[in-house]
């Protein structure tokens, strides 16, 4: 209780505290988005298997979040708690595997140093609160599902539905916004991105968007209510739009080829969890609206 004291009173050190812990959570969020698509594939399979009546000829050595323990994919080499500090080993090991010199992706550092970034802004905006604590959980959570969206076009259920009832379970005490408010936010995202799904296949006979794509907005909608579903709609296409032009642009990226959106929602979800009350305050003043 007293070190809870001394970060609060200290900014600072508080800042500090949460840059540390994101940096931890980082590196095991790189976990996270390399193992849990290989999981749900290695599930997928076996309900194939079971459907079709046959069986694996060897059964699959346990793979989870925490086995086996992370190795190099080229030689084996075990990665030991010395070269598993975030950022830190990678700058050690100049960015190789102790064990064959293969290059190390420069992805693992940057999100553990993006979750450090990101988790100190979330304590400056929030502090060392009960409402910022829950927000840390939405963010790491965010960023596991923007990148396992950007490299597998997927969305895990075992993500959205869970955070899907946190978010409601912390509005029971009023956390973000009123009970009320995040399960008719949880309703109205769901069925927002579903109507337009269903009027764009109508249309044009192809799929705009996953299922998923529902349920991360029906999250986003239990955390923070139904006022806020169109901001993260509307700021979300706008940062889709943008990104999605650039990659045309300066990578010749081909339109026909799918673009996932639950990223540019997680990133209009984090922002409006941070800024929302501002951002609309803004747009009803420019609006004329609202007080100047």
């Amino acid at each position: 209780m007293e070190f809870i004291q001394t970060l609060q009173a200290s900014a600072a050190a508080s800042l500090g505290v949460a840059a540390l812990l994101g940096l931890l959570v980082g590196s095991f969020l790189n976990v996270v988005i390399l193992r849990l698509p290989q999981m749900m594939e290695r599930q997928w399979r076996s309900h194939c298997a079971e459907l079709n009546g046959t069986t694996a000829a060897m059964p699959e050595e346990p793979f989870n979040l925490l086995t086996p323990a992370s190795r190099c994919p080229r030689c084996g080499h075990r990665i030991s708690p010395r070269e598993n500090i975030p950022v830190l080993s990678y700058l050690l090991l100049k960015g190789r595997c102790a064990g064959c010199g293969e290059r190390i992706s420069a992805r693992y550092p940057v999100i553990e140093a993006a979750t450090a970034l990101l988790s100190a802004i979330v304590i400056w905006r929030m502090g060392i609160t009960w409402a910022g604590g829950a927000a840390l959980l939405l963010t790491w959570a965010l960023i596991a599902l923007s990148v396992i969206d950007f490299d597998h076009q997927l969305l895990p259920d075992d993500i959205t539905l869970p955070f899907l009832w946190l978010g409601l379970g912390f509005n029971i005490f009023g956390l973000f916004t009123d009970l009320q408010s995040a399960v008719i936010g949880a309703m109205a995202g769901y069925l927002s991105l579903w109507s337009v799904y269903q009027l764009f296949k109508w249309l044009t006979g192809k799929e705009g968007m996953g299922y998923g794509d529902f349920k991360l907005l029906a999250m986003l909608g239990a955390w923070l209510g139904w006022q806020q579903i169109l901001p993260i709609v509307l700021l979300s296409s706008v940062v889709g739009a943008v990104v999605g032009l650039a990659l045309i642009a300066l990578r010749g990226r081909d339109r026909n080829i799918p673009i996932p959106f639950g990223p540019y929602l997680a990133v209009a979800g984090w922002i409006v969890l941070l800024w929302g009350e501002e951002i609309t305050r803004a747009y009803l003043t420019w609006m004329g609206l609202g007080p100047p």
